[in-house]
């Protein structure tokens, strides 16, 4: 897969996704928007669990480590650039240790993130 297939293919859903990252809990707002661009992808929530850990998680968590990262709102062409180098490389071993490491990668957010699902079980209508 070559770099504009994985933004055409993935770039709204991690822009969308990018603010459970930011220095500040997301609003009734930012969850509904998530939700619907969520609901655009025929993705399970195993498939999303994933996509969050392996794809978005490593590159998202440096921002939250770095001094001089911004918190209170991304650059979206410079995010997708991250976002797309990291995918670019993610196969083989790289996957394998992304996936050993994504728990201390989405542990600051983890909390978000279920909330979001919660969201999207719900507009589903599936139990939550």
């Amino acid at each position: 897969m070559n770099a504009q297939q994985l933004v055409d293919e993935r770039g709204d859903l991690w822009l969308a996704l990018a603010p459970l990252w930011l220095d500040r809990e997301p609003s009734e707002r930012d969850y509904a928007g998530m939700v619907e661009v969520v609901q655009r992808y025929d993705m399970t929530l195993n498939e999303l669990e994933w996509m969050f850990r392996l794809e978005m998680a490593p590159v998202m968590s440096r921002h939250q480590l770095s001094i001089a990262s911004e918190w209170r709102q991304f650059d979206d062409r410079k995010l997708m650039q991250q976002l797309v180098n990291h995918n670019m490389r993610l196969k083989g071993w790289r996957r394998k240790s992304w996936a050993l490491f994504s728990g201390l990668t989405t542990m600051m957010v983890r909390h978000r993130w279920n909330e979001l699902m919660n969201r999207v079980l719900v507009a589903r209508g599936e139990q939550v």
